[in-house]
């Protein structure tokens, strides 16, 4: 039976893909006892065959993606909660700028741990786009009356406040999206068009976001590229061995997460891409899960492409930003043709107008700019580094008591990861387990997470996944890990 997310029970061991000719032979899975839907405690996971988007790794041991053992959370409780408050950042005054967090939910108080889905919006971001769309609703950049003037003024200032999050000086470097995928297509079907070739190579880390795989596989089978898999290690970390051996002088482009949604990884990202370059190779970084928990700066990343979504850091959905250096933006081929990214238009010939509006066409969400600029200078507004540094106590927090449920097996634990906590817990099928948990008036994320090859790496393809926020607070992971060992003892 498959569940509408696509999770199919363990039934046995499982075959790896086969090699290639002349290579290696087939790795088979060992036999394991299989409890419920999940492997029995101490028990290896049952892998599915690759998925054909890695079909290149398979021809190796290197390559192909390793099993990795599910594991207990490795932090040892009892871990302290955070400090309250930590200097500069005092979680109960965010809070109570956030209205949802104070609904209730079958009427118990809402616990959001979806995060990593999308996060919740302060009253700042609503405002702002409510005052757009009563008193301030006009189109931007080509109208002569006030209200043109002032929309035009709220879009680019979007804009601004877009280059401070990232650290450009350069706001022209930012290019208004629908959010992180938008962005990915957008660098896929202008950049890779025109940069890719037959025989090229894309490097895709196996943390990576459906997002930031779909776009390169369909690019690539046009192009006669092929998309290579960096692998994970058995911690949720990017195997920094085997990418040092997949660049090569056919790589031209490196995909990676700046934050995992599954495994909560933050890979050396710039470190990387110093690595890439020296191949010549560019790099599109996927911030979508990266901005609203710690500070980024491009410059020093040295990115060449980087991306995110204005929903996952508390901003309108339907909004996000792509990043990309100058000389890159100002090479690439407009993705849509239309208004307001010509300069001029005749049957004869159509100039194009200069970046980043010639990759803008159209009419822009104009009041989820309102809504993003809001957003940021929220973000802007608050201590970012002692923002973060509470986000990190109450992730080991988390960690540490996530680790006294029984049968419950965390995915991932790089050190340095960010509050994304996927797990499975043993004789409970993900799905049934989050629909237990929002009887509570917990809301966490059940399925593959738009991450499957990261899943099926460990043997998976379907997990429960709580993610945290700045917003959070210890005493929600107390409500969530009391409510697991509930329906623990009920499912023996």
């Amino acid at each position: 039976m498959t569940t509408p997310d696509g999770f199919r029970p363990a039934t046995g061991p499982a075959a790896l893909a086969a090699a290639p000719a002349g290579g290696p032979a087939p790795v088979a899975a060992p036999a394991t006892g299989v409890f419920g839907r999940f492997p029995a405690p101490g028990m290896p996971a049952v892998p599915d065959p690759l998925p054909g988007a890695l079909a290149h790794a398979a021809g190796g041991t290197r390559y192909w993606l390793p099993q990795q053992p599910l594991q207990a959370p490795a932090v040892t409780p009892p871990v302290a909660p955070p400090t309250a408050p930590p200097s500069g950042f005092d979680v109960e005054a965010v809070r109570r700028d956030f209205p949802q967090l104070h609904r209730e939910v079958n009427g118990r108080p809402l616990v959001w741990l979806d995060n990593g889905a999308t996060t919740l919006k302060p009253r700042q971001v609503a405002e702002a786009v409510a005052e757009h769309y009563s008193t301030g609703t006009s189109n931007v950049h080509r109208g002569a009356h006030s209200l043109a003037r002032q929309a035009t003024q709220v879009y680019e200032e979007g804009r601004e406040e877009a280059a401070k999050l990232l650290g450009t000086q350069d706001t022209d470097e930012i290019v208004f999206v629908r959010g992180t995928t938008e962005a990915v297509n957008l660098v896929a079907q202008t950049w890779g068009r025109a940069n890719l070739g037959v025989g090229d190579e894309i490097l895709v880390s196996a943390a990576e976001h459906h997002s930031n795989l779909v776009p390169w596989q369909q690019i690539a089978a046009e192009r006669r590229a092929r998309v290579r898999p960096i692998p994970l290690l058995p911690d949720g970390q990017l195997d920094q061995d085997a990418y040092q051996d997949l660049l090569g002088s056919r790589t031209r482009l490196v995909a990676l997460t700046h934050a995992s949604n599954v495994l909560g990884t933050v890979p050396p990202v710039a470190e990387m891409t110093a690595l890439a370059h020296r191949y010549g190779a560019r790099v599109l970084v996927d911030g979508a899960q990266a901005v609203s928990h710690f500070p980024v700066d491009v410059t020093a990343l040295d990115a060449d492409f980087y991306a995110f979504s204005g929903h996952k850091v508390f901003g309108p959905t339907g909004i996000g930003v792509l990043y990309g250096k100058r000389e890159l933006l100002e090479a690439m081929p407009p993705w849509q043709g239309g208004g307001n990214m010509i300069d001029s238009v005749s049957f004869e010939e159509t100039t194009y107008a200069p970046i980043p509006h010639r990759l803008e066409a159209g009419t822009g969400h104009i009041a989820g700019v309102a809504g993003l600029r809001a957003a940021l200078r929220y973000l802007a507004g608050l201590d970012r580094q002692a923002a973060t540094a509470y986000e990190e106590q109450l992730t080991a927090y988390a960690m540490g008591a996530l680790a006294t449920v029984p049968g419950l097996y965390l995915i991932g634990s790089a050190p340095g990861r960010i509050g994304a906590l996927t797990f499975v817990l043993a004789g409970t099928d993900p799905i049934a387990l989050a629909g237990a948990l929002d009887r509570q008036g917990i809301a966490v994320r059940a399925g593959h997470h738009c991450a499957q090859p990261a899943l099926a790496s460990f043997g998976l393809q379907s997990a429960a996944r709580a993610s945290l926020a700045l917003y959070n607070t210890a005493q929600e992971v107390d409500t969530l890990v009391a409510a697991l060992q509930d329906i623990q003892e009920q499912a023996q």
